[in-house]
């Protein structure tokens, strides 16, 4: 009796092992597009709000890590610019000074002129006036040029330190921790009050509510596979039950690699398959890492719907 009872289990185990190959083409893990978030400023973490399995969303300020030094330092080189600025001269009180010296000499030209005409003054007054007033013309033109110069070159100066007040902003807005894409916390790597770094990974992300699956088909399975067809996706629901999922066939490798260990193929003696991956639609049952199987046509009984 005893060796009889061993004989049909192992039947029931080679049934067992055999029946897989005739309900599905395919088999795989589901995975998801993960994106780890670095820290891009340096400093203490003042506040970060994030647990694991939370959800957010793009744009949303999960955190900031404290700016004060950067702060400080901006409010270094704003006075330091207030101070070269300072430096830049009154061109419009000094030019102001020789434009009425010219127009007093011009005055006084006019009226000699007038004199001249009369002979009531001499050629030689008129001519010294003229001469004056060119002169003043030219210095005017002259300190005009000077002083923009050296409105210029202090201007200047302020450049760098401009530059440099702009980086520290660029700092300060890098502070504050900005979760870039949609999805699902799946790990998280710092708590409040540890410092970051710039590169320093805080946490992990993926957007679950569009789940891969990565699934591997033998070269003789290649020609029923084609980009954008609709597939059935199996998983494992309660026992002897399963859950059925619509998929799309979004990704075919154009490389052969040996058959990963831990999936089984429909032809169990191909030694070279071809990965491929189903974007399926997620309720929130399907979990990364959680074993399907892919069915391209019909076979046997239909399993349950989701």
């Amino acid at each position: 009796m005893h060796i009889q009872r061993i004989g049909q289990l192992l039947l029931l185990g080679l049934a067992a092992c055999g029946s897989p190959s005739s309900e599905y083409d395919a088999s795989g893990n589901f995975e998801a597009d993960e994106t780890i978030i670095s820290a891009e400023g340096s400093g203490k973490i003042l506040r970060f709000n994030l647990e694991e399995g939370q959800a957010v969303r793009q744009g949303e300020v999960v955190g900031y890590i404290d700016t004060m030094q950067l702060h400080l330092k901006k409010k270094q080189l704003i006075y330091s610019i207030r101070a070269v600025l300072s430096r830049k001269p009154d061109a419009s009180s000094q030019l102001s000074t020789i434009r009425k010296q010219i127009e007093t000499t011009i005055y006084e030209k006019n009226r000699i002129e007038r004199l001249v005409k009369d002979d009531a003054a001499t050629k030689k007054q008129l001519d010294d006036l003229t001469a004056q007033a060119e002169l003043l013309e030219r210095q005017y033109a002259s300190l005009q040029t000077s002083l923009a110069i050296t409105t210029q070159s202090l201007q200047s100066e302020t450049y760098p330190l401009q530059a440099q007040v702009e980086q520290l902003e660029d700092q300060i807005r890098k502070s504050v921790i900005i979760n870039p894409v949609d999805g699902t916390v799946l790990t998280k790597y710092v708590e409040t009050s540890e410092v970051a770094m710039p590169g320093k990974a805080l946490y992990k992300v993926a957007n679950l509510s569009n789940i891969l699956l990565r699934a591997y088909l033998s070269g003789d399975q290649l020609s029923s596979a084609k980009l954008g067809q609709s597939v059935r996706v199996l998983v494992d629901d309660k026992a002897d039950e399963r859950k059925s999922y619509d998929g799309i066939l979004e990704w075919v490798s154009d490389k052969a690699e040996f058959t990963p260990k831990t999936i089984q193929t429909k032809d169990e003696r191909a030694n070279l398959v071809y990965a491929i991956k189903v974007r399926v639609k997620n309720d929130g049952f399907l979990k990364i890492g959680m074993y399907a199987d892919v069915i391209f046509q019909e076979k046997g009984q239909e399993s349950r719907s989701q």
